[in-house]
């Protein structure tokens, strides 16, 4: 009996050594609420201080909403879209041309350089605070003169997405700086091309560029607002041009028809129309026939305002077109989904 006694201390005092508060496998998850905030190295002025920013960034929060009244716990925002399943694209909008990702912009950085090594392009700037990479004058094969291009990429409109825009110029007029467009729009779209197939073929063993990432926003430009008085409404940073188009191609995707559009007046007017598979996923909560739940506005009119208050920001509302005020949990509902499919 003694002898089980002492077997049993040695094994519990083993166990309080290994698992134990300062055992050597000790639980570690509450370690984080002990971690202590340490005030930043700080530089002289004539040193460059870009290696010692922070790795891992806490992004500002930006869809902050007031609680009013009693507390709903949020439906989530969908994972993925249903227009951005491919990795890469290629944008047209008038004459404008670019190539939209669907990776951050810390991992297309690297990327890029690759694609430049790969192809023996010199790269005479590199510039990741604001994600620029331009080559040397070259000359190539069924060029007519010395050609140079530029390499911007940023931060897409959704989350973990990146855009890239290309401009080349020819080595004539001033060729101290570059220009609005690009001299040869046929040039750079092949060189676009060339570039998103290479992207397509590469990405899954691509590293990632911690450096770009820091420096070039990945909170992407579209988020769900509120206002004082408790509104809803998206928050788009683009030209109102581009805002206009990119709604218009949202809409569908986000079980809305068309119906009249004012582009003056910036006004969508659209059904939205209840999808007819029986599981509707993350819509079918406003299509219940539930007497308890909200109000079906399937089949219903809606009008879609879009404003531009700067230059490149605009705001988009939602607003049934019989007037009917919408409950809060519909319209942030409503403008979650159109967010989600806008690029």
């Amino acid at each position: 009996m003694r002898l089980l006694l002492l077997v049993l201390l040695v094994q519990l005092s083993a166990c309080s050594w290994l698992m134990g508060e300062k055992g050597y496998f000790r639980d570690r998850s509450d370690d984080y609420r002990k971690a202590r905030v340490e005030p930043h190295i700080k530089v002289p002025a004539n040193l460059d201080d870009a290696a010692l920013q922070d790795i891992y960034v806490i992004p500002p929060i930006t869809e902050e909403v007031a609680v009013t009244g009693g507390f709903e716990v949020p439906r989530p925002s969908p994972l993925v879209s249903r227009g951005n399943e491919e990795l890469v694209r290629i944008q047209r909008l008038g004459d404008e041309e670019w190539m939209l990702v669907a990776v951050a912009p810390g991992q297309l950085w690297p990327q890029v350089r690759s694609y430049l090594t790969g192809g023996s392009i010199r790269v005479a700037r590199v510039d990741a605070r604001a994600g620029l990479i331009e080559t040397g004058w070259m000359q190539g094969s069924d060029a007519t003169m010395g050609e140079r291009y530029q390499f911007r990429i940023e931060q897409g409109v959704q989350r973990n997405t990146s855009e890239l825009h290309i401009l080349q110029q020819y080595q004539a007029g001033d060729v101290d700086n570059w220009p609005q467009a690009s001299a040869d729009e046929e040039r750079s779209s092949a060189m676009l091309l060339d570039l998103a197939q290479y992207i397509a073929s590469n990405t899954d063993t691509a590293p990632v560029s911690m450096m770009a990432q820091q420096q070039i926003s990945a909170s992407g430009k579209v988020s769900l607002q509120e206002d004082a008085e408790g509104e809803f409404y998206i928050r788009l940073e683009l030209p109102y041009y581009r805002a206009w188009a990119s709604l218009g191609r949202a809409l569908p995707e986000s079980d809305f028809k068309v119906r009249d559009l004012d582009r003056s007046g910036g006004r969508y007017f659209v059904r939205l129309v209840p999808p007819k598979d029986e599981d509707s996923g993350w819509f079918d909560w406003l299509f219940s026939s539930d007497e308890e739940a909200s109000e079906d506005i399937g089949d219903k009119d809606f009008i879609l305002a879009v404003e531009g208050k700067e230059e490149n920001l605009v705001v988009i509302t939602i607003s049934r077109e019989d007037g009917v005020a919408l409950e809060p949990a519909q319209t942030q509902a409503l403008l979650n989904v159109i967010k989600g499919n806008i690029n």
